[in-house]
């Protein structure tokens, strides 16, 4: 066998429990040279110990070397790095190539699933897909038809693979899977079908069904203990979900989860959000919509959930609760806090007690954000823990299917699922954003499965104050909850950002550029033009001594699906999809893997 195979064989051999399997797998996460799940660690916060690469010489950063992925559309996610090997993924049809970094990238192994193509008509935002993981000398895909695949790290020999969903209903998937203990954590993708969001956790040796928590329904079928199960500390009480749904709708109400997954392993519980309910019309589902939009902390060996947090009740803008929650010990008060942060959706940054779920701070992290004044944070208060809605910016309209103009932000959010990162010496979080607002009609729409579930047309636009630019990328402070500096960009900030040790942050935007910029000032320090868009997230390894930064280049995903659909007109693409044909003027449909690196 080939030296590269060698070295990884010693690398990625496999424990002999379960319980040690997940031991190694946090070593590999404590490693910076290697990079084994999509977020870099449990915690997601993005961040590398790496620090050869640094402010001072990153302006040097030559391109090392590059790989067509072969397949166009959206490239969201990042390749892996496992000892001697890289692992790139791509969206439809989900092909995954093993790299061999010994030998100019060679093509070791690569799997291509043959997927019934009807999928791609399901998938909502573009056929993106957000990565594989690793885990026990294993390799994890979910592919867009929710077949859950575990290839052998070494040969891409299929160990199992089970059926997480059904696509004729609606049911998809583009998100990756996170590693736990013994088990793999999938989620499932289809809001916009009606679909009824869950989290399953499979076998990693077997791809055994292991339990899954719905996000509406029945307490049974939540995996929730009415009594010992709390929202903002207090039990939600039985059948929280049903009672507040109208009829059976619960059947068809969304909270899919699509987005990230983290994990802490001291207080043994994975963290979510569940997204949008459905459908888009909020005159058509009255009621709470209970538990679409929440932030949920559950027991990873059972399933059961801890506590909720719902962030946007009855959502009327389709601001999905799905992005990622970082995990991380700040000081609060005078007091350590084991906390979660989370960017959502909606445009307010929530800090919380991630072993209690208290809401500790709920502020805009876009200033021009309207459609709620403020998030109650009176404890004593029966509106505790809401969004103040302002009645101007409300979809619903008592009832009256009217288009309601000048929202903010639009239904891409303030962010979207591009993930944050933390770096640990500047205390601060680096947030990709959107500063785009929206014109919103609802209209009534019928069930009928394996159909979209919308019910709103809209469009969406650059915010009023931002002279044409679309995006911001920000530093937070996530205990005082204050933005620290801004940096504007021309389009929404799509692509996940990535801190490190040299001080550096570094991100990808809609034309194609990698830029770095200083931790502390937002200061530019370099940028490189790709071959196309950058929708994928920044990663970094170390290969014989030597630091490498990663991205995948591929416009799409859903701020750039009209170029990746081929709608380039001006007057395309707007409604559901948003108003970005501009994008051809920049950059080109692509898939490919830039690795840079700093001159030997």
């Amino acid at each position: 066998m080939r030296h590269a195979l060698w070295m990884s064989a010693a690398t990625l051999a496999c424990a002999t429990a379960p319980a040690l399997a997940n031991d190694e797998l946090q070593q590999m996460m404590e490693d910076p040279t290697q990079w084994v799940i999509q977020t870099g660690d449990y915690a997601n916060t993005r961040y590398s110990e790496l620090d050869q690469i640094n402010r001072d010489n990153v302006g040097d950063l030559q391109v090392a070397w590059t790989f067509s992925t072969g397949v166009l559309r959206g490239h969201e996610g990042g390749p892996l790095v496992v000892g001697d090997i890289m692992y790139v993924h791509t969206p439809f049809p989900n092909n995954v190539f093993a790299l061999d970094l010994n030998d100019n990238g060679r093509i070791l192994w690569r799997y291509e699933p043959q997927q019934d193509p009807n999928v791609i008509a399901v998938m909502c935002c573009d056929t993106v897909n957000r990565g594989v993981a690793y885990a026990n000398n294993t390799i994890f895909l979910h592919q867009a038809d929710t077949t859950v695949v575990a290839l052998d790290a070494m040969t891409g020999e299929v160990k199992w693979s089970v059926k997480n969903g059904d696509p004729s209903i609606g049911e998809t998937n583009t998100a990756t899977v996170l590693p736990v203990k013994d088990m793999v954590i999938v989620g499932i993708s289809g809001g916009e079908y009606g679909v009824r969001g869950h989290v399953t956790a499979y076998d990693m040796e077997t791809g055994e069904l292991r339990w899954r928590a719905y996000s509406t329904g029945p307490d049974e079928e939540m995996l929730v203990d009415p009594e010992r199960t709390t929202h903002l500390g207090e039990p939600i009480g039985e059948n929280s979900s049903l009672d507040s749904w109208e009829g059976d709708q619960w059947q068809i109400g969304g909270g899919t989860t699509w987005g990230w997954y983290s994990y802490d392993p001291e207080l043994d519980l994975i963290y979510y959000g569940t997204g949008n309910p459905g459908t888009w019309n909020p005159a058509q589902r009255p009621g709470d919509n209970r538990w679409s939009m929440t932030i949920m902390a559950r027991d990873p060996d059972d399933g059961m959930a801890r506590w909720f947090y719902q962030k946007t009740p009855h959502d009327e803008w389709d601001y999905d609760g799905v992005n990622e929650n970082i995990l991380v010990d700040k000081e609060i008060d005078g007091e350590m806090r084991q906390l979660l942060v989370n960017f959502d959706r909606n445009g307010f940054a929530y800090t919380l007690d991630r072993a209690t779920g208290e809401l500790l701070v709920a502020e805009k992290f876009d200033p021009v954000v309207n459609w709620a004044t403020h998030v109650d944070m009176d404890p004593e208060s029966e509106t505790y823990g809401r969004p103040m809605v302002v009645p101007e910016f409300s979809t619903a309209q008592n009832g009256e299917d009217v288009n309601t103009t000048g929202i903010c932000p639009a239904a891409l959010g303030t962010k979207d699922q591009q993930p944050a990162s933390y770096s640990p010496r500047t205390g601060l979080f680096y947030v990709p954003t959107n500063h785009v607002c929206m014109d919103y009609e609802p209209f009534r729409v019928s069930y009928t499965a394996g159909q979209p579930f919308v019910g709103a047309t809209l469009s969406m636009y650059p915010a009023p104050d931002s002279h044409g630019g679309m995006g911001n990328f920000i530093a937070w402070d996530a205990v005082e909850g204050e933005i620290v500096w801004s940096v504007p960009e021309k389009f929404s900030v799509w692509s996940g950002a990535l801190a490190t040790a040299g001080d550096v942050v570094f991100y990808g935007t809609l034309e194609g550029f990698l830029k770095a910029v200083d931790a502390e000032t937002g200061e530019e320090l370099y940028s490189f033009k790709t071959p196309s868009g950058i929708i994928g997230n920044v990663m970094t390894y170390e290969h014989d001594g030597r630091q490498y930064v990663a991205v995948l280049s591929g416009i799409g995903g859903w701020a750039g699906i009209g170029l990746a659909a081929g709608l380039t007109n001006p007057t395309d693409g707007l409604g559901a999809v948003g108003g970005y044909a501009a994008l051809s003027d920049y950059t080109a449909l692509g898939g490919q893997l830039t690795v840079f690196a700093l001159p030997e």
